[in-house]
């Protein structure tokens, strides 16, 4: 369930950045970049909160 929220997150950023290149919108680009990064900052701490848990 951890992967589920960034996944989906990834998938409209890159939809996002895709949209806006097509329309030539920086703007919308600037939002699909930073809606990927937050996924990944998301998935990076759901990797270090499972780490965690295990030891």
């Amino acid at each position: 369930m951890s992967w589920l929220v960034p996944l989906l997150i990834v998938a409209i950023g890159v939809a996002v950045f895709v949209l806006g290149g097509a329309d030539d919108s920086p703007g919308l680009q600037g939002i699909g970049a930073v809606l990927v990064a937050g996924a990944i900052i998301l998935c990076v701490g759901a990797v270090r909160r499972d780490r965690r848990r295990r030891w």
